[in-house]
C-alpha cells in the first residue's frame, strides 16, 4: 500500500476541525518543524512547543471548513477557513508518512 499525502492532509484537517489535539500531535514526526505566520512568525521545533502551539491554535483559530486541497512538488497544500479568514498550509511528509513540516499563513 502506498502513502497518500492528500488523504493524510485531510485526516490532519479532520482532526483539527474536531479539536483532537492527541490525534494531531501523533501525526507529526519527532523532529517536525512548524513555520507559522498567522500571528507574526513562529518556528516550533520541540514536542512541548508543538503541543502548546496546537492548544493555543485550537482555542483561538479553530478551522471551520475546507477551502482547497492540492498536491504540490513538496507535499500537500491545504487551505481552510478560520474566524480570521482563509489559511493556506503546506504539509510535507517523511518516509513513514508523518508530518515533517507544516508551513502556514494567511492565504493570499
Amino acid at each position: 500500500m502506498s502513502f497518500d499525502p492528500m488523504a493524510a492532509a485531510v485526516a490532519w484537517f479532520d482532526a483539527y476541525r474536531a479539536g483532537d489535539i492527541e490525534t494531531i500531535l501523533a501525526m507529526y514526526a519527532e523532529d517536525a518543524v512548524v513555520h507559522c505566520s498567522c500571528e507574526g512568525i513562529k518556528i516550533i521545533t520541540s514536542t512541548d512547543s508543538l503541543r502548546a502551539y496546537w492548544d493555543d491554535r485550537l482555542r483561538k483559530r479553530p478551522a471551520s471548513h475546507l477551502d482547497n486541497l492540492q498536491l504540490s512538488e513538496d507535499g500537500t497544500v491545504i487551505s481552510y477557513v478560520t474566524r480570521e479568514g482563509v489559511v493556506s498550509a503546506l504539509l510535507t511528509f517523511d518516509a513513514s508518512g508523518q508530518i515533517a513540516s507544516l508551513t502556514c499563513g494567511p492565504s493570499n
